[in-house]
């Protein structure tokens, strides 16, 4: 039985599977000529705001902040005592009873 069907599919694929083999690689040739041309196709977005591109476009004004504001000079000054500055920063004694 299965050789007899197996017979059948041989003989309908060799009147059949000629012109099958040829929609199927014009098929195939199309879906690859399709898919590398719609990769060369621009992708288009539209635009949130304004257009970039116009020149007479409303934008937010520019401020300036200098990026040095906060310097402090930091020249050499004379050394002081090691011990004034430690007691300066170490915590309080607490007071004893």
């Amino acid at each position: 039985m299965l050789a007899q069907l197996g017979a059948k599919l041989a003989a309908v694929c060799s009147v059949a599977g000629k012109p099958f083999d040829i929609r199927s690689g014009i098929f195939a040739a199309m879906t690859a000529t399709g898919m590398a041309l719609g990769g060369c196709m621009p992708t288009t977005v539209p635009l949130a705001g304004a257009d970039p591109a116009d020149p007479g476009a409303r934008v937010a004004g520019v401020g300036y902040r200098s990026t040095v504001a906060p310097y402090n000079s930091l020249r050499p000054v004379a050394p002081s005592s090691w011990r004034e500055q430690n007691d300066r920063v170490a915590p309080k004694p607490k007071s004893g009873r």
